[in-house]
């Protein structure tokens, strides 16, 4: 099987899983089309991973996993922070309000492919401005869409509740995954 992804939490899920797994990262264009929403662009870019691993290295019966995540707010996406001034925003705009975390995964194998978008509610607390300055400090955010990651250290002390799969959140719905593959 082959993972379509060099994110250190979806290889770690897998693995947990059981997965015996090849990573190849798909390298394709992951810019978001004119009036693309976060859902749509999520389930569309795990679809182009998988068609880009599964027709340039994928051999005959190998089954490709592809996977992307997005934190949106209001229906707008927040991406990785492009430094910790971003990083401050994105967690401040996050602050005492419920955002989405949307994974679109797709499964592709010998020419066919499902893909599916899982959806969590994260609300997180309200956050001080020195509550956000030492979670930015820790770097933890720099690499993370929203600008957290729950399964960090000090990223779930962020976190007051979801509603929906912990492990979409963490990058993979892994159970959903799981069910789908044995399908």
């Amino acid at each position: 099987m082959i993972l379509a992804s060099q994110s250190p939490r979806r290889i770690e899920l897998m693995r947990e899983a059981g997965f015996d797994i090849r990573i190849m990262p798909a390298d394709i264009d992951e810019s978001a089309l004119p009036g693309e929403g976060p859902f749509d662009l999520v389930e569309r870019l795990a679809r182009a991973k998988a068609a880009a691993v599964a027709d340039g290295c994928a051999g005959a019966g190998e089954t490709v996993v592809a996977a992307d995540t997005i934190v949106a707010l209001d229906g707008e996406p927040l991406g990785k922070p492009a430094d910790e001034a971003d990083a401050r925003r994105m967690l401040r705009a996050l602050s005492g309000k419920t955002h989405q975390v949307a994974t679109g995964v797709c499964i592709a194998c010998d020419g066919r492919s499902e893909s599916f978008v899982d959806i969590t509610d994260v609300t997180f607390y309200e956050l001080s401005d020195e509550e956000i300055d030492a979670y930015v400090a820790t770097g933890e955010p720099m690499d993370k869409a929203g600008a957290y990651g729950i399964q960090g250290r000090r990223g779930r002390m962020l976190v007051e509740k979801i509603e929906g799969d912990f492990y979409n959140v963490v990058g993979l719905p892994i159970s959903k995954v799981v069910r789908a593959l044995s399908r």
